[in-house]
């Protein structure tokens, strides 16, 4: 049994071994949260000879202890909060609009950063195939979920390396179907499982989508 991975191209290619149904088929696209469920998903894609982009979500953390999620945003205008942590530590709703604005921030900014003025995939009808580097708490994912179900995307599939035991349960309610290696209660954050879990950076998307012929190369093809 697998229980870390050299990196998330390793980890796409053991996880698209639980995705073979969905091999070689027009209706499928492959969307990767960014940054690091970006390479998962390349291999992925490539296994599934299927077109590659991105879906931005930003989660939404408690100030002062940012890594702790109480919900997240997605593309779409689409908030889900986690209302046990939000009543637990007590926010009030002025405090999660101001961490809302800002994440709204850095989420239109990564859209033009990974897709230029391109126009977001068209996933009417489509299976997707909804891909990350590893889910925690799930907030990420379900909003992304959410905003898929709004643009009318006929079946959702989550796929990810490694799924905390806490939140499985809760994706594949959301979703229709849930793809994972390891499944585990011992989880205490993503980075755990990889023997490189170093940040994926802006330059990489673009290469790896570059790459998926979903995007025009980074440098100009010099003439002869």
């Amino acid at each position: 049994m697998k229980t870390q991975f050299s990196n998330r191209t390793e980890a796409g290619k053991f996880l698209s071994e639980n995705l073979t149904a969905y091999v070689d088929r027009d209706d499928v696209v492959v969307l990767a949260l960014p940054r690091g469920g970006v390479p998962v998903a390349a291999a992925v894609a490539n296994k599934l000879k299927a077109p590659l982009d991105v879906f931005v979500v930003r989660k939404l953390g408690v100030p002062y202890h940012p890594e702790l999620a109480m919900g997240a945003i997605a593309t779409g205008g689409v908030r889900v909060l986690n209302q046990a942590v939000v009543q637990a530590l007590r926010i009030p709703e002025i405090v999660i609009d101001a961490v809302v604005a800002d994440e709204q921030q850095e989420l239109a900014r990564r859209e033009r950063a990974y897709r230029d003025d391109l126009p977001s995939p068209d996933v009417i009808g489509k299976t997707v195939i909804l891909v990350d580097d590893g889910i925690a708490t799930g907030a990420t994912m379900r909003a992304a979920v959410s905003s898929l179900r709004q643009l009318n995307a006929a079946r959702i599939v989550v796929a990810a390396p490694v799924i905390a035991g806490s939140s499985y349960y809760e994706i594949r309610r959301a979703a229709d179907d849930v793809a994972a290696v390891i499944v585990t209660d011992n989880f205490h954050g993503v980075g755990q499982f990889y023997e490189d879990f170093s940040q994926t950076t802006d330059e990489e998307v673009r290469q790896l989508l570059a790459e998926a012929n979903v995007r025009p190369p980074l440098l100009p093809i010099p003439s002869h």
